[in-house]
């Protein structure tokens, strides 16, 4: 196999709790991952010339080791002596620094695809285990479909799928740190925890209204302090329909949770009119694991 076209697919948090930080800087979370049907295309090509080249779509992005998706490609590269060259083509559409894992689920593909080419019989799980040197949600977009996340994100347990929804996705045009995102968190006194529970069982049931009801995620209490706009579209998502509406990660990207195609629509027009997000996608979720 010398070449290999892969769908890199978009996550949303339904639920996202911090529990505390560890010593070495990362934090103990406990969410609720949904994969969502908005991907970047990766296309892997081996080459006669070794090495990496990285190519991109969007000029502002590294497409040398600063890049996630080539880091994902060193390594395998590395371990495994390969001497032929990776071509490695990325054309983006999820938004970038928007909280929908758009770099871990490009690196993601990297190792998944790799690992067929070269026919290195690596298990999911051996993926995994070499994604999380990469950042805390590669292993779950490895893995993709509703999943309970624990530990730094790399403790997973396939949950109950989602219910059949309509998601719309509205990015304004602003970029958030999720480093800065997690040390102002770390400031904080008190915080409104999510009910992870809640949502795990309404899941168990199939009960769209359950799951939207139990949704929620710490870090907007930072994120919307610095950001208005995310609550100004999350207000028009939910007066426009939506069962809930949440900010995905660190944000700032913002998702609705839809019963029907026609009312998502409508609060897709409404946002667009209202001119708050740059980007606005329309989709619905994708609970297919990886083969």
């Amino acid at each position: 196999m010398d070449k290999l076209e892969l769908k890199a697919l978009a996550k949303i948090n339904l639920g996202l709790d911090v529990l505390g930080r560890r010593e070495n800087g990362y934090h103990d979370v406990r969410m609720v991952m949904q994969t969502i049907y908005l991907y970047d295309d990766v296309i892997l090509e081996k080459t006669k010339e070794p090495g990496i080249h990285l190519e991109t779509n969007l000029p502002y992005l590294p497409v040398d080791e600063n890049n996630i998706a080539y880091k994902a490609a060193r390594i395998l590269m590395d371990e495994f002596d390969i001497q032929t060259g990776m071509n490695i083509r990325l054309r983006k559409f999820i938004p970038v620094s928007a909280g929908m894992a758009g770099g871990s689920t490009n690196a993601a593909a990297v190792l998944f695809g790799m690992n067929r080419m070269f026919d290195l019989q690596l298990s999911e799980q051996q993926l995994k285990d070499r994604g999380v040197k990469l950042g805390a949600d590669v292993p779950y977009c490895i893995m993709r479909g509703t999943v309970l996340a624990e530990g730094i994100g790399e403790i997973l347990t396939p949950l109950s799928p989602m219910p059949k929804c309509y998601v719309l996705i509205a990015k304004p045009g602003i970029s958030v740190s999720t480093k800065t995102v997690y040390e102002k968190f770390d400031a904080l006194t008190e915080v409104p925890h999510p009910d992870i529970d809640g949502l795990i069982q309404g899941l168990d049931v199939g009960d769209l209204q359950r799951v939207a009801a139990s949704m929620g995620n710490v870090l907007e209490g930072v994120t919307i302090g610095e950001y208005p706009v995310i609550e100004e579209i999350k207000n028009v998502m939910k007066q426009e329909g939506a069962l809930n509406a949440m900010m995905s990660g660190s944000g700032p990207t913002v998702f609705g949770i839809f019963a029907d195609r026609r009312t998502a629509k409508k609060a897709c027009y409404a946002i667009r009119e209202k001119k708050l997000a740059r980007q606005i996608y329309l989709t619905n979720i994708h609970n297919t694991r990886r083969r």
